[in-house]
């Protein structure tokens, strides 16, 4: 093991191409899911986009390793060039930030970044797609679903609720993006942005991601969307009861007036963002009842109230730890 900093160690590294002639490169952060990380793997290895790629599989459980040593015994059976490191700092955005981090500074002909999480699997096209996407519009980083595969078979009902479905229904430019599951960033904006990528302080909150697409819109940076370049998500048995996705709808809320506040913590921007959450609310009804004949789902039909009362509860200051993150990980 090779430690580069108190932060990051390399664990583990195989190479087939030069490092200069790596153009993309997937990063994936695991945290204690070593048989996914494996089924996430064997669908990466198996792209083949026109462009020589590699693997950053970024371990945030520097106690237990059950992921590192997965990734090592995956590699050492199907050579490719990939790396294995350890972010000793626990949370997502340093795991994100120590793989940005080290997929910049080994291959320093690094175009773009695609990101895919521990508990997904990818399309077999999917990093065609993805880069397909960005040449056809220019975007500067692009997004594309991720569909959930529910373990618990009555978890199905959940699949047309606003909590796990995805943003945008049609491939080309989006406003902006939300999640970091399935996303291309490219180069520009890796150079562009201050470290660290993701800030730190969203890590057990949740919202990091869209705090880091928040900063760059606000430096022009644009979006897009490839609806074939998609992830199967497996959702696990406990993120489909009741509590939990109320949890979530909360939590969605909260990250919003969050980011408004930081993008305007001014008297009159925090004015304007409660504005914007007194009108939710009172328009949470209507969109209720109409989210609920479209989906079907009852449950559907609350989640617009939930997300304004999460507005205001994080303007009140009453955001806790449990609806803010609910078993992210």
């Amino acid at each position: 093991m090779t430690s580069i900093g108190q932060d990051i160690s390399i664990s583990f590294r195989t190479e087939l191409e030069d490092a200069g002639d790596i153009e993309l490169v997937v990063v994936m952060p695991t945290f204690r899911r070593p048989e996914h990380l494996i089924k996430t793997l064997k669908t990466i290895v198996s792209q083949r986009p026109d462009v020589a790629f590699a693997t950053v599989v970024v371990e945030n459980d520097n106690e237990g390793l059950a992921g590192t040593a997965a990734a090592k015994d995956f590699f050492l059976g199907h050579p490719s060039d990939s790396l294995v490191i350890i972010a000793h700092q626990r949370g997502n955005c340093h795991a994100y930030n120590a793989g940005f981090a080290m997929a910049l500074e080994t291959y320093p002909n690094l175009q773009a970044i695609a990101i895919i999480d521990d508990d997904e699997i990818a399309a077999p096209e999917w990093l065609d797609c993805l880069v397909a996407a960005q040449q056809a519009t220019g975007a500067d980083m692009v997004g594309g679903p991720q569909l959930p595969v529910f373990e618990d078979a009555g978890g199905q009902k959940w699949k047309r609720h606003p909590v796990f479905t995805p943003h945008y229904e049609t491939t080309g430019p989006v406003p902006i993006l939300f999640s970091s599951g399935n996303v291309l960033v490219t180069r520009r904006v890796l150079d562009a942005v201050p470290r660290p990528f993701l800030d730190p302080a969203f890590n057990f909150i949740g919202g990091g991601d869209a705090d880091f697409y928040s900063r760059c819109k606000a430096q022009g940076f644009t979006f897009a969307w490839s609806k074939e370049a998609w992830v199967a998500e497996t959702v696990p048995g406990r993120r489909t009861s009741a509590s939990w996705v109320r949890a979530r709808s909360l939590r969605n809320g909260a990250i919003s007036t969050m980011l408004e506040h930081r993008r305007d913590p001014s008297f009159g921007g925090r004015a304007r963002t409660l504005g914007k959450s007194l009108a939710l609310l009172a328009a949470a009804l209507p969109r209720g009842v109409k989210l609920w004949r479209k989906t079907g789902l009852l449950s559907a039909g609350f989640y617009h109230f939930y997300v304004a009362v999460g507005r205001l509860m994080a303007e009140a200051g009453l955001v806790n730890e449990q609806y803010r993150n609910p078993e992210k990980n």
